[in-house]
């Protein structure tokens, strides 16, 4: 996926958003995609999670799952290392939700020790399982497909959703190698549109 665009919004005829690369100006607003969709999964405490309890932040929305060995890690480190740097508006004004792909392995405490492992701040980013069923459609709303293959893997889409305050999806970055100060400065430009 090195070759594609840093940044899209998503999606072809197989996806229901239209596929164009964002390349806005830093002084014109980020392009607007439509309604997030929304969840209701459960957290690393337990506890149910839905869209709604993040207005009035801004959410970035991944997918992962814990024993992925490879790009998953990556991708979760990359996010890390963006919490650390938006200091004091990482949880109260931004929020990151991870929502894993492997429902049947992935239980809360699962992905609470993943989170430990990455140093997530869990006052701000939260950690999603629920019934495979919902997983996959809340996936399939957002972009992401996922099909489990040899060993206990899964390949699927790797998709990270910014979402403004009001809940409307803004920007998808397609893969883990989008530019991470780029990504920052879109969540701080979505924060700067809700003053």
């Amino acid at each position: 996926m090195n070759g594609w665009p840093a940044r899209i919004l998503l999606l072809a005829a197989l996806f229901s958003w239209p596929v164009q690369a964002h390349d806005a100006p830093q002084d014109q607003r980020l392009p607007v995609i439509g309604p997030a969709p929304d969840f209701n999964l459960i957290s690393q405490d337990g506890a149910r999670v839905s869209l709604r309890d993040f207005r009035g932040k801004v959410v970035a929305v991944t997918f992962i799952y814990a024993s992925c060995t490879d790009i998953c890690p990556m991708l979760t480190a990359n996010m890390a290392n963006v919490q650390d740097k938006l200091g004091s508006a990482f949880g109260p004004r931004v929020a990151f939700v991870s929502i894993t792909v492997d429902p049947e392995h992935d239980t809360p405490e699962v992905l609470k020790q993943y989170a430990q492992d990455f140093g997530a701040d869990l006052d701000g980013w939260a950690f999603l399982t629920g019934d495979p069923t919902i997983i996959r459609e809340v996936g399939r709303k957002y972009g992401m497909f996922a099909r489990k293959v040899a060993e206990g893997n899964v390949d699927h889409t790797f998709l990270t959703s910014l979402i403004d305050p009001i809940g409307t999806l803004r920007v998808q970055y397609l893969g883990v190698r989008f530019d991470l100060e780029e990504f920052r400065g879109d969540l701080l430009s979505l924060l700067d549109e809700s003053k």
